[in-house]
């Protein structure tokens, strides 16, 4: 799943007036913006954050979500679909595709609830001096 440097600077030129944030993710690259992940860059091609109101649009242009083989068998993360390569080309498009799963993702990660703790033990605090129990 790895990403070409090329292929990286290049999205992230297109993408430049949006601000993004790019991180090493095991062998593909983060797009993150706010905080938030939005897209997602792997085998030299680019993912964007969809839900609902945007899976449509991507099934139209027939798009398919990010997937991996994880030993034997295909996983799939319908969160995620391949932006069509011929959307590169046209930034402005590119650019409003982008800003709708920035905002979706942002929805999501207010929506999320916390993480809990792997490892099911008790959770403890520090205590501040003076406090007795």
């Amino acid at each position: 799943m790895a990403v070409s440097r090329g292929f990286q600077d290049f999205i992230l030129d297109l993408l430049g007036p949006l601000y993004p944030v790019a991180l090493r993710m095991f062998s593909g690259v983060g797009l993150f913006h706010g905080g938030a992940m939005f897209g997602l860059l792997a085998r030299d091609a680019m993912y964007l954050r969809v839900d609902d109101t945007t899976r449509e649009r991507f099934e139209g242009v027939g798009s398919q979500p990010f997937s991996y083989m994880r030993g034997e068998r295909e996983v799939s993360l319908p969160a995620y679909y391949v932006v069509p390569e011929d959307l590169l080309g046209r930034q402005d498009e590119l650019l409003q595709w982008t800003r709708d799963a920035i905002a979706i993702a942002r929805r999501a990660a207010s929506s999320a609830r916390p993480a809990k703790s792997r490892s099911n033990g008790p959770r403890y605090r520090k205590r501040r001096n003076g406090d007795s129990g």
